[in-house]
């Protein structure tokens, strides 16, 4: 049986991303973000005896919320790898896939992960438990240049170099383990106003190089547009602008990098069409709800039939 969805993770704009799929009952449906259930359980509901569900996780809490339903199969498995694992269980096309990118507010309400500022633990960040490389590797390992490459790329911190530097710095005199010693290391550098805004954008950078969230994002979303069939629906729930991008990028043109490509007649070629042009925000007062939904930006496109 599924654990209450909000002792895991309070699911974000879930009437309007699961209305974005606009639900065939015996279709087949793809969640790549399983994560406490909540957006899966809604989709089951509109599902018939003949619907099918795959709910997509890489991290072994999520397990505990898998939903006894035998039209569900949960893949324990980074979606990075969806057109494989589908084919595993005999499977071509589906009719819809959801993806819902945030961190759940189960990984940042434990400190032992690594996640938040706010509590101290190891600094791990990884979705995946049983995978290599954590957030301490990155900021005992890497070379200056790349540490404020990621900083820069992924956390938008314009003071990035120097941010590398300090780190450098300080991990040789002693590595760099906790957080609470990483926080000694940074917080020096950043203003005390804009604290917790800078602090989120360098915890946000070392956990997308981490678990290579852009990489399995690229893969994932190129793969959607294979496996969805002709007025399939791909909907898409973003926190921040990178991801935002990436995913525009390819509603708009079918390529992450927005290159557009016209034919004879100057249409544009993409193998999508827009379902809604602008972005769906949440209300008011699913913000004052779930605060963690503030960023959140959803789309909502469906597939050609080319």
């Amino acid at each position: 049986m599924m654990e209450n969805v909000s002792t895991y993770h309070l699911p974000v704009l879930l009437q309007q991303s699961v209305d974005g799929l606009n639900i065939s009952a015996g279709g087949i449906y793809v969640d790549v973000t399983f994560g406490g259930g909540g957006h899966s359980k809604e989709i089951l509901r509109r599902l018939d005896k003949h619907g099918r569900l795959f709910g997509f996780d890489q991290d072994a809490d999520a397990e505990q919320n898998i939903v006894d339903d035998k039209r569900f199969t949960f893949v324990r498995s980074n979606f990075r790898y969806l057109k494989n694992f589908l084919r595993y269980y005999g499977v071509e096309q589906i009719d819809g896939l959801l993806a819902d990118l945030g961190v759940s507010s189960h990984h940042f309400d434990q400190g032992e992960r690594g996640f938040s500022f706010r509590a101290d633990g190891p600094l791990d960040m990884r979705m995946n438990k049983r995978a290599g490389m954590t957030a301490a590797d990155v900021v005992n390992n890497y070379a200056e240049e790349k540490l404020a490459n990621l900083f820069y790329l992924y956390g938008e911190l314009k003071n990035s170099r120097k941010l590398a530097n300090l780190i450098c710095k300080a991990r040789a005199q002693q590595e760099i383990n906790t957080i609470s010693v990483f926080l000694e290391v940074v917080k020096p550098l950043l203003g005390k106003e804009r604290e917790k805004k800078e602090l989120a954008k360098v915890f946000q950078a070392l956990r997308i190089e981490v678990n290579q969230e852009m990489e399995a994002l690229k893969e994932m979303l190129q793969v959607a547009t294979e496996v969805l069939k002709p007025g399939g629906r791909l909907v898409v729930i973003t926190y921040h602008s990178l991801e935002d991008r990436m995913v525009k990028n390819l509603m708009r043109t079918g390529n992450i990098e927005g290159k557009v490509d016209k034919d004879f007649f100057g249409n544009v070629n993409a193998p999508f069409a827009l379902v809604n042009n602008k972005v769906i925000v949440p209300t008011d007062e699913e913000i004052n709800r779930n605060p963690r939904s503030r960023s959140a930006k959803l789309r909502i496109a469906e597939k050609i039939d080319n």
